[in-house]
């Protein structure tokens, strides 16, 4: 199954300032290659379609970087968060199921784009990749979800959302606002028990930070 991916490159990086105050976050460069590019090297490894990059934050790095290998949803004038961005990028990306990724983390173990495809269902909304904080690094904070034995998705528990998920874009038409995060989708279709979660068996890494990139670096070797 080939679907389209969105990878969300529009971020202000202010956690990882006072590299970003001249580099975009996903051009930083983790052993030897740029976060963005590890994220493309995961959707054209997993067989994804077009592909799809927002920019807002020194955007035209972005856009010099990419070139042709993806299509440009530009926020530049206004940065709309993940569900404004993922809402805004719709006309590129085509009906139906949308991957997304966020280039800033890093993976170790299965390809989380493939683990996706391959476990996705007709039957499903969302299905987010998520991990037990016991195999994150470099993550602040609690978790964010657990699973019911049928692996819907359940607010709180010991699992993160790693950054990649499969989703319907659908209901994005049924939230008013303009800039909104994907949470306020998944509400809802947490609500009529149409999220659901798979358990990522490798390790991960937050590089939203300076001091992340020698964690996810070490994670790599």
């Amino acid at each position: 199954m080939s679907l389209p991916l969105m990878v969300f490159a529009a971020g202000k990086g202010t956690r990882m300032a006072p590299l970003t105050d001249v580099t975009p976050k996903p051009l930083i460069e983790v052993a030897g290659r740029t976060l963005l590019d590890r994220a493309l090297d995961l959707g054209r490894a997993a067989g994804v379609g077009h592909i799809v990059v927002n920019i807002h934050h020194l955007g035209g790095q972005i856009r010099d970087h990419i070139g042709t290998q993806a299509a440009i949803s530009d926020e530049t004038d206004l940065l709309l968060e993940t569900g404004g961005g993922l809402r805004k990028a719709l006309p590129l990306l085509g009906p139906g199921p949308v991957i997304t990724i966020n280039p800033d983390v890093v993976w170790t173990g299965p390809n989380p784009i493939s683990a996706l495809l391959d476990a996705w269902d007709e039957g499903m909304d969302a299905l987010l990749m998520l991990v037990p904080i016991a195999r994150t690094h470099g993550r602040q904070g609690g978790g964010d979800f657990s699973l019911a034995q049928d692996n819907r998705l359940i607010r709180k528990g010991e699992l993160i959302y790693g950054g990649a998920q499969i989703v319907r874009p659908d209901r994005l038409a049924q939230i008013p606002d303009q800039v909104f995060s994907l949470n306020r989708l998944w509400d809802l279709l947490i609500a009529e028990g149409r999220a659901y979660g798979l358990v990522h068996s490798g390790e991960w890494c937050d590089v939203g930070r300076p001091d992340c990139i020698p964690l996810a670096e070490g994670l790599l070797r």
